[in-house]
């Protein structure tokens, strides 16, 4: 089961089990969160497409829950010259940090993280007290 955690406000956060079907319902979460924050199609399809795979490899080397959070901060009020940035997490109990790896041109996964890198403004990973957090960023128009 799905457990809706907030989708008040600027953030959304959801905790989904580690079974067959949570990629897709992932994608349907955030894609209903960016549509309801007004985001462009283009940022939700490039966020849909980094939080799909980041739980895919959360599904595939965890066996706990898979956390996903996105914060939306206001377009309005930011400081001059810098753009508003949409944030987003996938949390999973497995404290290991994900190693980027350089996948082969017939080589059927492997490049989760490396359209992490190329997508997102900036991302990284960070261990908590019970797992990790893989999170991005990705600049909003404004």
């Amino acid at each position: 089961m799905i457990g809706v955690i907030d989708t008040d406000g600027a953030c959304a956060e959801w905790s989904f089990p580690a079974e067959p079907g949570v990629v897709r319902a992932a994608r349907h979460a955030v894609r209903d969160a960016l549509r309801a924050w007004d985001l462009s199609d283009a940022v939700g399809d490039m966020t849909v497409l980094l939080v799909s795979e980041l739980v895919t490899n959360s599904l595939r080397y965890a066996s706990g829950p898979i956390g996903v959070r996105l914060l939306c901060p206001a377009t309005d009020g930011h400081p001059p010259g810098a753009r508003p940035v949409l944030v987003v997490e996938v949390s999973d109990p497995l404290p290991d940090p994900p190693l980027e790896r350089a996948a082969g041109p017939d080589d059927e996964g492997g490049r989760g993280l490396q359209l992490v890198a190329c997508s997102a403004r900036r991302w990284g990973t960070r261990r908590g007290r019970t797992g990790k957090t893989v999170w991005f960023e990705l600049a909003l128009p404004g």
